[in-house]
């Protein structure tokens, strides 16, 4: 199976791309800089491109069986667009190349900030996280999560077998856990990044949720709510884990 993993070079994106070689498959790891991409692997091409050039897309997605999104950008006041404009290039590559697998990640915190698809279900959270920290939260991001909603609406728009994965708050650990993938209204309030590319790389190999928006969080020996502000919100301190 060949993969093209567009964000490779986020943690996620690199334990994904490790994953997928340890299991035998083939993959493109899609990168701005790919002279800094860390892993090699003799089934591993590394391809530089930006998303916002509709040809270097087509190159990276052309014989492709999959292909797995993880574009990020952080919180900023600035609109962002690079969500939209990407996902736009990559369904369209994959259009044009019979490419039909699509995997492409978002946030659970959409559920909060987004008017919800017809049947999804509000996130189960207690009073705290629903009234206090996630307005807060999608206050600071919302120009990010307001292009994530649009991201969602052309991946749903289009005639792809898409699978739409919302990570809850994310943080770093070094093994894969008993993770729960499932329905959005799922409680869970935290996602460990090699949980997520696990998730991605399973959820690409066996076609569970085709068309279907999934949440995945993770169950056991997670942070606390103190660590991950610090850490993953405010950028103070770093995890013992890379």
């Amino acid at each position: 199976m060949k993969i093209a993993v567009f964000g490779a070079n986020s943690s996620t994106g690199r334990h994904l791309t490790e994953q997928a070689l340890a299991a035998g498959y083939t993959v493109t790891a899609v990168v701005r800089r790919p002279e800094g991409f860390p892993l090699a692997d003799p089934e591993l091409q590394t391809l530089g491109a930006d998303v916002n050039d509709k040809a270097a897309v087509e190159r990276a997605i052309a014989g492709q069986d999959a292909v797995v999104s993880i574009l990020g950008v952080p919180y900023g006041r600035r609109p962002v667009t690079v969500l939209s404009r990407g996902i736009t290039h990559i369904t369209d590559a994959m259009a044009t190349h019979g490419v039909k697998r699509l995997l492409t990640v978002t946030s659970r915190l959409l559920a909060v900030h987004a008017n919800r698809q017809p049947g999804e279900k509000p996130p189960c959270e207690r009073f705290m996280y629903r009234r206090v920290l996630y307005p807060i939260l999608t206050t600071m991001g919302r120009t990010l999560y307001d292009d994530m909603v649009r991201m969602e609406q052309i991946v749903r728009a289009t005639d792809l077998d898409w699978t739409i994965v919302r990570p809850s708050a994310l943080y770093n650990t070094d093994t894969v856990s008993n993770y729960h993938f499932g329905p959005p209204e799922s409680p869970g309030l935290y996602t460990s990044r090699i949980d997520l590319a696990h998730s991605l790389l399973r959820e690409a190999t066996d076609n569970s949720h085709v068309h279907s928006v999934v949440s995945v969080f993770t169950t056991e020996g997670i942070p606390t709510f103190g660590d991950v502000l610090k850490k993953e919100v405010m950028r103070i301190g770093s995890w013992d884990h890379k």
